[in-house]
């Protein structure tokens, strides 16, 4: 497969602040890989997804492709996207996290940024490093079901 087809590769935990014009700084890192925009919305756990645009119409696309019949579909989309706002980075790489998902997921100057793969997630610092001592036992138990064919 072409390498250049594939979508960016989000890795890594950084703590930016969010000033009090409800801005971010996006990390260095991945401000190359998100591109020209990116999109911020809803995420489960009460955190908010950032997307490069590309990977946001990608997932919006296959979740509206799902059956209009199907109320879980409906609904999931309109939290979904009602909450989705695309941004486009200042000179200084920084995005406007909206009111709206501030107050979705709690996001005062402290936060959590954590790339997972093709989505960054933006947490309430505390929210994450509770969510994360809660998982890690977990994520040791159900390595096996979730890497069962993984060759390394």
């Amino acid at each position: 497969m072409d390498m250049l087809q594939l979508p960016p590769l989000l890795l890594g935990t950084f703590t930016p602040k969010i000033d009090a014009k409800g801005r971010m700084a996006l990390p260095a890192k991945f401000r190359s890989m998100l591109g020209r925009g990116v999109v911020l919305a809803r995420g489960q756990e009460r955190c908010v997804y950032l997307l490069p645009i590309s990977q946001f119409r990608h997932m919006a696309m296959q979740i509206q492709r799902a059956s209009v019949g199907d109320k879980d579909t409906r609904d999931y989309l309109r939290v979904f996207l009602s909450g989705a706002s695309d941004q486009v980075p200042d000179k200084q790489g920084r995005v406007l996290v909206p009111q709206i998902l501030r107050d979705y997921a709690d996001l005062g100057e402290d936060i959590v940024v954590i790339g997972v793969g093709t989505r960054a997630e933006i947490w309430n610092r505390e929210a994450w490093q509770t969510y994360l001592a809660e998982k890690e036992q977990r994520y040791s138990d159900i390595e096996n079901d979730v890497l069962p064919a993984v060759e390394f």
